[in-house]
């Protein structure tokens, strides 16, 4: 069963300004036309930036978080050859230290002694600083220029649990990135024509407890460059979904519930990720390495299992002329639990 997803064209805003569910926001743009303003409903704002970057040698990760009554902010670097991963979190009460705004390619900032992140966007590119002094013992300083090509369009999509929960999610792929990782006397070159990352933009009321899954990859495979975006839980019920397909640029979106089986007491087996009703997606994902993520603080606690691996399966999209046999894609799946 598809769902009748209504497609934004013209510019909107997300909230009114007593804070509840702009109608005219629900639909998703191919494009990043929506406003992430978020007004009244004191303590109960979620907003990050979250970007993850696929280089030929290592997974870079960079997120700025705010949670009204708390930030949290993370870096962390994953050596495919070596398997050797780290991760560093600062946490700040009341968001102290981060400016974000409300635009999806707006200016980030979280300035701490323990981490610096900007994330500047101009003319078409966002310039992604990032500097851990202490980053297992060791410097860590990214400087990377990340591209937003012109024309290649991205899945902004506002997603409604009623007029007073809500989010909108952007998930921009395949933005061709160039520029360097240094940890330590180690240099990570990230190139342009290999290397890509992915923006995961987040401004919403959410429930106090939430469930979601989220698996993605942005890759060049043989000669096209090839994007997956596909999410679970949370927009069930909804009559939404973040569902799409990338392919050299274009954004062909899956109007279908997303199904992920997998095992909860061993993240490792393999998952498979389906559409609910037709056989659009059918893909096996096959893990090598699980990120793990625990918080468990008064207000808030979290439960991350994120999953580096290999996507293998088809994606037929018959009436986009999409027939996609992926053998070796790799990306990610993860579970996340939160209450927050």
């Amino acid at each position: 069963m598809q769902h009748k997803e209504r497609e934004l064209t013209e510019p909107v805003l997300l909230s009114n300004p007593d804070g509840t569910l702009n109608p005219e926001a629900i639909g998703f743009a191919r494009n990043p036309i929506i406003t992430g303003n978020l007004a009244k409903n004191y303590m109960r704002k979620k907003r990050w930036n979250y970007w993850c970057v696929y280089g030929e040698d290592v997974l870079f990760s960079v997120t700025v978080s705010h949670l009204d009554y708390a930030a949290s902010c993370f870096v962390y670097v994953f050596h495919y050859e070596t398997q050797r991963f780290f991760e560093k979190t600062v946490t700040v009460p009341m968001g102290r230290n981060v400016r974000m705004g409300d635009e999806v390619l707006g200016n980030v900032s979280f300035t701490h002694p323990e981490m610096n992140i900007q994330m500047i966007h101009f003319k078409g590119k966002t310039h992604l600083l990032v500097t851990v002094p202490d980053f297992d013992g060791e410097l860590l300083h990214a400087d990377l220029h990340i591209g937003h090509p012109e024309g290649e369009e991205s899945l902004n999509v506002v997603v409604p649990w009623n007029r007073s929960q809500y989010q909108f999610t952007a998930k921009h792929h395949l933005l061709p990135t160039e520029g360097f990782i240094t940890i330590d006397d180690r240099r990570f070159r990230i190139g342009r024509e290999e290397s890509f990352a992915v923006l995961d933009f987040g401004r919403g009321i959410w429930p106090r407890k939430a469930a979601w899954n989220w698996a993605m990859a942005s890759q060049r495979y043989g000669r096209r460059r090839i994007g997956l975006n596909f999410g679970g839980q949370w927009t069930d019920g909804t009559g939404m979904t973040e569902n799409a397909v990338f392919v050299d640029g274009k954004m062909y979106k899956i109007s279908e519930d997303v199904l992920f089986d997998y095992d909860p007491e061993n993240y490792m087996k393999t998952w498979k990720i389906r559409t609910k009703f037709t056989d659009s997606v059918d893909l096996t994902f096959t893990p090598f390495f699980e990120r793990t993520a625990a918080t468990d603080a008064k207000l808030v606690r979290s439960d991350v299992h994120q999953m580096v691996g290999y996507f293998r399966g088809r994606i037929r999209l018959p009436d986009a002329g999409v027939n996609l046999h992926l053998v070796k894609l790799l990306g990610c799946s993860e579970e996340h639990r939160a209450t927050w």
